[in-house]
């Protein structure tokens, strides 16, 4: 295709032929076939509407501003693109007189000649010369051909039929296509139904909007087809967890989630495990996992099990259990501790002699934290612990699960590593689950959460990751691995957590402080250090004078009070910004054989409520039903039967309890409650048991933490 005005060339210059007779500067002269002279800008003669090069130096025929896409016909099929060449080479020999590519020197044939024949006569012969073949062709096609190849050039030769834009719809009322539409965008929330219910859907859409016979619907077959056309890639009548997993997919284009050092960005979700766990009571069923994992090294940083839907103390702890470094247990392999791993642990173990008994997973402290909007991340209790540890909370944005799709994707790779290869496996879905697999249960949930534990050190933390390439081998690292080469390139700077911070991560409430102690849903919590407080206005008066009170839902045996009055005494001292803790515990514990948390409370005050050998449903009635019922239900199944709600209740609670974690517990003011001399001589374990040490010498104990960046830096030349 031709660039270049010459003099010389024909033109089309406002519908009318001229010749170029002189180029000067921006200025081109023009003479008409009537011999009328002209002169005109060379931007406006070219940007003119029609303007075309018509002929130069024997050339054919070009548009100056036509692109190179209306040269090619690539997207027309080829009988087509034959067509509309051929018709190419008679439009050109008409116009010139010689067909495209003819030789230099080579003369036109007489009846096409210029010089001899005009415009006319040269279309009416070649209208006889196509019609010889058999297809006749008048000079009005001719002509109509030679216009539109002088307007759009190439393409303007193709059969038009063939141009016409195709609707996937065919000929179907737009209106229908319109009520469709909206029939299958209310199909997102609703269950899985068929296209006969989406055929009914439509015809009341269209006699609402249009009126009752208006509108004529499509044959079946036709609706079928076009629902099967619109519903692409939206699963309408598949399943519906696809479905509606497929409508939360955002609009625009997916932003990889990327972190460039440990800690930098964590995501943290819920999800129930796919295995059965069995309860006390002799029930096997499911439990939740939380887990937290970090981005830029894929750790699993923590993960804990609960029998029931997770709270936000499960998610607090979540955050004290990823700033202590995971302790060796009993019968755990020696290469799954740290000193045996590639992780940087010489450096730490110089440091700490504590390292020494860590477990090959690195403790990472997160920088921002990104979590769906469920209620026990949008918590007051979880908010704090995350502005108590420094730590930035990001949600997520509503139904979009790609911004933390790491998470999700992690937790669907727990189901599919560990669970499956577990006894009690449930399967991923109904369809998927065994004939009985309560009875293949056999774990506890404390089993249960040691063994996922030995998994995420043995198994995961080892396991080459697909998304973690090393920048030298560039093949794939294990979350380990990746740790080690990100703590080389970004440092690792760690923090102590400590037992007063655990006991800032639980949850909160305000409380006045009485003669008797404080009293929390009918519980009284009372020690011998909140004499001086009694009936004292707290300083707090955005709470009106009350006490701020720390308390474990799963235990509520005891309570923490912070002593406000301490606080501006301790600011002055050493410049602590907040009060000390009182540790008050509840009155009527001896009544109580087994440990329990609140939902096993409540259960308690509405058995005492219904029965009606109970007078006085107060405090202590309510602790003796708590005691029998959990004393009955406990027995197991072989004993005498109690009641279903019972036995769940309690194995739930004993199962919460022993699948807690071991947290250390701050150093708080000593309730007074216990006078017993012999008290010196008993040591209270985690379990709630005493053993007699009054002849044994105690071993040395090292409490696992995370170091302090300060102290660190003190050991350091």
């Amino acid at each position: 295709m031709r660039r270049l005005l010459s003099v010389g060339d024909r033109v089309l210059f406002d519908e009318v032929e001229h010749q170029v007779v002189a180029l000067t500067g921006p200025r081109v002269r023009l003479v008409a076939e009537d011999g009328t002279p002209s002169v005109v800008l060379l931007t406006h003669l070219v940007g003119s509407e029609g303007f075309m090069i018509l002929d130069a130096a024997g050339s054919a025929p070009n548009a100056g501003t036509r692109t190179l896409a209306d040269l090619l016909l690539d997207d027309m099929p080829s009988e087509v693109a034959a067509r509309a060449r051929e018709w190419e080479r008679h439009v050109v020999e008409v116009e010139t007189g010689l067909p495209p590519g003819a030789e230099p020197g080579t003369r036109p044939r007489p009846e096409f000649d210029p010089q001899l024949r005009t415009v006319r006569q040269r279309e009416a012969a070649k209208a006889a010369e196509l019609s010889l073949t058999g297809d006749p062709i008048s000079s009005r096609t001719v002509k109509r051909m030679r216009e539109r190849y002088r307007a759009q050039g190439l393409r303007g030769l193709v059969d038009g039929r063939t141009r016409r834009p195709v609707s996937r719809h065919g000929r179907t009322d737009e209106r229908v296509i319109a009520a469709l539409r909206e029939a299958l965008g209310a199909e997102t929330s609703r269950s899985t139904g068929t296209a006969e219910r989406l055929h009914r859907r439509v015809e009341a859409i269209l006699a609402e909007r249009h009126g009752a016979g208006e509108v004529t619907m499509p044959s079946r077959t036709t609706f079928y087809r076009l629902v099967n056309s619109l519903s692409a890639g939206k699963h309408t009548l598949g399943a519906a967890t696809t479905r509606r997993s497929a409508a939360n997919r955002p609009e625009g284009p997916f932003t990889a989630t990327w972190a460039a050092r440990p800690g930098q960005q964590v995501q943290i979700d819920s999800t129930p495990l796919d295995v059965m766990a069995v309860f006390d009571d002799g029930h096997a069923r499911r439990v939740e996992l939380t887990a937290a994992v970090d981005v830029a090294t894929r750790t699993l940083c923590a993960v804990i099990l609960t029998p029931t839907s997770t709270k936000a103390v499960d998610a607090s702890l979540l955050l004290a259990r990823m700033l202590v470094p995971e302790p060796m247990r009993p019968g755990w392999a020696e290469t799954m501790a740290m000193s045996r791993s590639l992780l940087p642990h010489r450096r730490l173990a110089d440091i700490d002699a504590r390292m020494e008994h860590a477990a090959a997973k690195p403790v990472i402290v997160p920088e921002s934290i990104t979590v769906d909007r469920g209620a026990i991340y949008e918590s007051a209790t979880f908010r704090r612990s995350c502005e108590l540890l420094g730590i930035s909370l990001q949600p997520a944005r509503p139904d979009t699960p790609t911004d933390k799709g790491i998470i999700e994707r992690t937790l669907q790779s727990v189901n599919t590593l560990f669970c499956q290869h577990v006894a009690g496996y449930t399967g991923r879905a109904a369809s998927h689950r065994g004939r009985d697999v309560e009875a293949e249960a056999c774990w506890s949930l404390a089993q249960l959460q040691e063994l996922l534990e030995e998994w995420v050190i043995a198994g995961w933390q080892t396991r080459p990751h697909s998304e973690l390439t090393g920048p030298d081998t560039g093949r794939p690292l294990s979350p380990n691995e990746m740790f080690a080469v990100l703590v080389a390139a970004a440092g690792y700077v760690p923090v102590m957590l400590t037992g007063t911070d655990y006991i800032e991560l639980l949850p909160a409430t305000w409380r006045t402080i009485n003669d008797y102690g404080v009293r929390i849903e009918r519980r009284t919590y009372d020690a011998q250090a909140l004499n001086p407080l009694r009936r004292q206005h707290s300083g707090v008066h955005a709470q009106n004078g009350k006490w701020e009170i720390r308390y474990d839902p799963y235990d509520l045996s005891q309570v923490w009070i912070r002593n406000h009055h301490d606080l501006h005494a301790s600011r002055a001292e050493d410049d602590k910004q907040r009060g000390e803790f009182i540790r008050a515990v509840w009155t009527h514990l001896p009544m109580v054989s087994a440990p329990f948390a609140d939902f096993t409370w409540r259960h308690a005050r509405r058995r005492a409520a219904a029965d009606p050998t109970i007078g006085r449903v107060d405090e202590t009635a309510i602790a003796r039903t708590l005691d029998e019922l959990l004393t009955r239900a406990g027995q197991g199944p072989t004993e005498a039967p109690a009641d279903a709600d019972d036995r769940r209740v309690a194995a739930r609670t004993r199962a919460a309890a022993e699948a807690r974690p071991p947290v250390p517990l701050a150093e708080t003011a000593d309730d007074g409650l216990d006078d017993d001399p012999d008290d010196e001589q008993t040591l209270e374990l985690t379990d709630g048991h005493e053993d007699n040490v009054k002849d044994e010498e105690l071993a040395t104990v090292i409490p696992f933490g995370v170091f302090d960046a300060h102290a660190e830096a003190r050991r350091w030349p």
